[in-house]
């Protein structure tokens, strides 16, 4: 039983640390950098969950399902828990920056509408 929450622990800080190494190597793809870093995240974020389970497989077999379930589960957590956050950001950005534009808009006047006004007279 010791075994199972040993096996279940490094599953999901196995996961974590993954979920990490795989948001950095996106947000590094989606920016424009493709230099070593980023080479170096794409091997790491292959190898790294591969190399636990080997290293569990020979250490700890009893638990190796549970490594696996712990891992799989805290990547799902974690990537709900970022889509989560980053949604409610983005609509609190939206409402402030649709604000301000309200504001200035009603604040000041468009030069467009003075020059045709002006014209008109």
């Amino acid at each position: 039983m010791f075994y199972v929450f040993i096996g279940l622990l490094i599953g999901i800080v196995t996961g974590v640390l993954q979920f990490l190494l795989l948001f950095k190597f996106v947000t590094s793809v989606t920016g424009g950098k493709f230099g070593s870093k980023t080479v170096m995240f794409a091997i790491t974020q292959f190898l790294f969950p591969f190399a636990v389970l080997v290293v569990c497989a020979f250490l700890i077999s009893d638990s190796l399902m549970w490594v696996g379930i712990g891992i799989a589960s805290a990547l799902i957590i974690c990537a709900v828990v970022k889509f989560v956050f980053a949604s409610k950001l983005g609509k609190s950005n939206n409402k402030k920056t649709d604000n301000k534009s309200e504001k200035k808009q009603k604040t000041k006047p468009d030069n467009k509408s003075k020059k045709k006004s002006e014209k008109k007279n």
